[in-house]
């Protein structure tokens, strides 16, 4: 980027000169030209520029789409010494850029700074759960999950799927499967990521009838299984006979989804009764 254009810029101080300034390192960001974005907004500071938040936004932005987190976290603790009031941008972007290179403790520490700014604390709670997502960190996923809630803000379906992905990670599927139920509850629409989360977990745990009846779920809410669902799909029917001793016949196309969940939860109301029978717990 040439001086004679900051130069312009400072001259002019036209909303439509700042506006330019405020393109052009967007672009470098889009470009993943991180450095060239960082020198280009340095240059108009060093020549009296007024920058103000939206350039200081697309600053950070730009650090984050080329991995540069520290850079990113720097500019917004510059933004916020230089009394610029963040916007929910200026922050989200910041964790995000925590997310991308897997650095969750940064994310959670910028987080636990935020609620004094006054912010729309929902947006960046979101990408506080897929930063700990990330990293398979589901405790700290549902603590935030749990904050949320606290305070008042409905997590949407994308920081819900964060969070049953961050249980699947971490092994928990008994978890995943309790959001899920809340999300029902919630009346969000869950998407096939949620079910394929959900699928994982339980594949995971080798609890083939919940991965089943998800399936099964997942059918009813007319959504397209990716191939890699698919796979897990026949993964989980395959586990599922080989824990009961049989491999169970893939359904003929176009069948009755209701149908078939029906069937699971009678199965699955047999095997519970043959186990109490076995315990003692049942009587004649």
């Amino acid at each position: 980027m040439s001086v004679t254009f900051l130069l312009d810029v400072r001259q002019q101080g036209s909303r439509s000169s700042k506006s330019s300034l405020t393109a052009t390192i967007n672009d470098y960001g889009s470009a993943k030209q991180w450095k060239a974005a960082l020198e280009l907004f340095r240059r108009a500071q060093t020549r009296r520029v007024q920058v103000n938040t939206i350039h200081y936004n697309v600053t950070i932005t730009a650090c984050g789409k080329g991995w540069q987190w520290w850079q990113a976290l720097s500019l917004l603790s510059e933004l916020m010494e230089r009394r610029l009031r963040p916007s929910v941008i200026s922050c989200s972007s910041g964790i995000s850029a925590c997310e991308k290179c897997g650095q969750w403790q940064q994310a959670l520490s910028l987080l636990r700074r935020l609620p004094e700014q006054r912010l729309e604390l929902d947006v960046i709670y979101n990408a506080g759960v897929s930063a700990c997502e990330k990293r398979g960190q589901w405790q700290q996923a549902l603590s935030l999950l749990v904050e949320m809630q606290e305070a008042e803000l409905e997590p949407n379906v994308v920081t819900r799927s964060a969070g049953i992905s961050a249980c699947e990670k971490g092994g928990q599927w008994q978890t995943a499967l309790t959001l899920l139920n809340q999300s029902r509850e919630a009346k969000l629409q869950l998407n096939a990521i949620s079910y394929n989360a959900g699928i994982s977990a339980c594949e995971k745990g080798r609890q083939w009838q919940h991965a089943l009846l998800l399936l099964c779920d997942l059918r009813e809410a007319k959504l397209k299984p990716s191939a890699i669902l698919q796979r897990r799909n026949q993964r989980v029917r395959e586990g599922r006979g080989v824990a009961a001793g049989t491999v169970p016949p893939r359904p003929a196309a176009g069948g009755d989804a209701g149908a078939q969940r029906h069937q699971l939860q009678r199965r699955g109301q047999r095997v519970r009764e043959r186990g109490a029978v076995a315990a003692g717990g049942v009587t004649d």
